[in-house]
């Protein structure tokens, strides 16, 4: 069984912990829904997932960024497009 440390993260308010094999090939996430403890596992068959190097700080990841990560491409390419708000209405 793996260690988390996760520098006081709370798992009850929608914390995500992903891990991965040592190929990259297989990744699994564990969250608390409110009911219970959800776990999803992945394995990519051509390729390997995206991973950063490991490193003592928290990954933080948009919606967009974790589905790239769940369909193995490279999330850190994945960047937020600013949308400005109306000057004008009408």
């Amino acid at each position: 069984m793996a260690l988390v440390r996760d520098r006081g993260a709370d798992p009850f308010i929608g914390a995500l912990y992903i891990f991965r094999s040592k190929r990259s090939d297989k990744m699994k996430m564990v969250w608390w829904d409110g009911s219970g403890v959800c776990l999803f596992a992945k394995t990519l068959e051509e390729t390997q997932f995206c991973w950063r190097k490991v490193a003592s700080t928290r990954v933080r990841l948009n919606q967009a960024q974790l589905l790239a990560l769940i369909d193995g491409l490279d999330w850190t390419k994945v960047r937020p497009v600013g949308v400005k708000r109306p000057q004008t209405v009408g």
